[in-house]
């Protein structure tokens, strides 16, 4: 599996935030298909199925960027083999 890009995750993880609170503020057919479309979004970014799936996983991507981020240069190269 490709991994997203750490930019692109973030924002896909926003706009599933934003999309969620609208929708639980006040549900619409609009906020309804805003919601699947970055769940949807989510779900193809991190090789998942469901939401929650995909938010386990964004969330250990996010882990491993941070890491990579902090690691001696040899080191980020060990993170992606």
């Amino acid at each position: 599996m490709l991994l997203p890009a750490e930019e692109d995750l973030r924002t896909v993880l926003a706009r599933f935030t934003e999309a969620r609170t609208r929708h639980d503020v006040k549900p619409t057919g609009h906020s309804s298909r805003e919601l699947e479309d970055t769940a949807y979004t989510l779900c193809v970014m991190t090789g998942t199925r469901s939401v929650d799936q995909a938010l386990m996983a964004a969330d250990a991507l996010l882990r491993q960027y941070r890491a990579s981020d902090q690691a001696p240069a040899g080191a980020a190269a060990a993170l992606t083999a």
